[in-house]
Formats: structure tokens, C-alpha cells, sequence
């Protein structure tokens, strides 16, 4: 497993002092590109070949959320190519007093999608990328299906958004983690969410909107994030 240590900090707490969900994301997205670049696999590596991994599918399981100032153990490790996708887990763990890794408290899987980006279209994973990751045994949690079921039940129209540059990334779209901000965001309640799941379908771009709609079933919220046109961007499904 690639790794680092890192301390929660400020910046990355609720009002409980606690990490927040979307920041977990963002650890988690930054800790597999330093894994892509350290490999030689990474933006120096796909940008002259006019490629880009594309996330399609988070799913993740929250034993308990770090408090500020934790000094934990941020990894990732892909467990399997398939055509143009790459399966890829992700684990945050405690440190043990002796500086070795200790109890897992987040555990992700995830899916993404090569493109090649000048056409818009999928590509192969190279001789290259397949050399330089390591397959590893994918992590022991919950494996649900990639497609995300919307309850059957009324929907509550929530306060739209206007993408600005500060949802963009340097891809020039709205980046994988600001949907997750955005559709958190939109929600009144405070619950400790358990489990996570994202469904990614099109992407944003500046100046679109998007219209967040609430499905409520039980423990599970369900928020949608549409466009003008009744198009889906992303589905986030929040379990407590």
C-alpha cells in the first residue's frame, strides 16, 4: 500500500472538530495522485499522452471520523484493471504508539475510468500504468453495486447551485469531491453519516446549474444533483 502520514487540521473539521466527510474524499483523491506521480504514471506522465483517470463510483464506510488534530495514516493500493477502468481502495488507519499502523477507522472502494480527453472517449491502460501499480488483495468491506437505486418516495427541491471557478479542478470541470460538498451542503440535518456512495454520470461545467433533489428513506438520504435539462450529474446516497 502506497502511504503517508498526515495530521487532521482545522481546515478540515466541522463544528464538532471532527473530519469532514468531503475532506476525507479530498485525502483520499490527493493521496492517489502523489501515488500516480511517485510512480511516474501521473500528470507528467498522461497530460502529453492526452489522458485522464475519471472517478465513476465512490463507495465508502466510516468506522468513526478523525478528530482534529489525529495523527493517522492516509493509503491507497488499485486491486484490478479491467479495459478502460481501474479499481482502486483506499483506508485511513490509525497510528500506534510505536509509529506503525494500527485500526482502520474509513475504508473506500472506487472506480475509474481512463479517457482519452482530446476525443472524449475511453482508452486502455497502458504497458506502462499496468507496470508500474502493484495489484494488491482489495480490502475487506462492502462491495455494493456501482448504480445507485433513488428511493420511491416524494423528492425535496433544495437550493440550486451556479458552478463557479472555485468547483473547478485542473481538469476544467467540477471536481469529483465539490459534489459531494455541494449535495452535503444543501442538507439542513446533522447526522453521522456511516456510509457513502457516489454515483458520477455527467460532468459540470463553470456556469451550469445545479439543482440538488432530496429523497428521504429511513436512514438513507438520497440527493440528485440534475441540470436545467433534468440530466443527472451525480448521485449521493448518505447513510447514517
Amino acid at each position: 500500500m502506497y502511504s503517508y502520514d498526515f495530521r487532521v487540521g482545522f481546515s478540515q473539521s466541522d463544528d464538532s472538530r471532527l473530519m469532514t466527510v468531503p475532506a476525507i474524499i479530498d485525502m483520499f483523491q490527493d493521496c492517489s495522485c502523489f501515488h500516480s506521480d511517485d510512480l511516474g504514471v501521473g500528470f507528467d506522465y498522461l497530460i502529453p499522452i492526452e489522458m485522464v483517470w475519471i472517478i465513476n463510483y465512490w463507495e465508502v464506510e466510516i468506522i468513526r471520523r478523525p478528530k482534529y488534530g489525529e495523527r493517522l495514516l492516509v493509503g491507497t493500493f488499485p486491486y484490478d484493471f479491467k479495459g478502460f477502468f481501474g479499481y482502486r481502495n483506499f483506508c485511513l488507519q490509525e497510528i500506534n504508539d510505536d509509529g506503525t499502523p494500527g485500526e482502520a477507522i474509513v475504508k473506500a472502494n472506487s472506480l475509474w475510468l481512463l479517457m482519452d480527453w482530446a476525443n472524449m472517449r475511453p482508452a486502455k491502460v497502458t504497458d506502462k500504468m499496468k507496470t508500474a501499480y502493484v495489484l494488491e488483495e482489495k480490502l475487506d468491506m462492502t462491495y455494493s453495486p456501482r448504480k445507485i437505486t433513488v428511493p420511491d418516495v416524494p423528492a425535496e427541491q433544495l437550493e440550486r447551485v451556479t458552478v463557479g471557478r472555485h468547483h473547478l479542478d485542473g481538469n476544467g470541470h467540477v471536481n469529483n469531491g465539490q459534489y459531494i460538498k455541494i449535495a452535503m451542503g444543501s442538507l439542513t440535518s446533522k447526522d453521522d453519516y456511516k456510509r457513502l456512495r457516489v454515483e458520477y454520470r455527467e460532468q459540470a461545467h463553470l456556469g451550469d446549474i445545479i439543482q440538488p433533489m432530496l429523497y428521504r428513506d429511513g436512514d438513507t438520504s438520497v440527493i440528485v444533483l440534475t441540470g436545467e435539462t433534468g440530466n443527472i450529474y451525480t448521485i449521493v446516497e448518505l447513510t447514517s
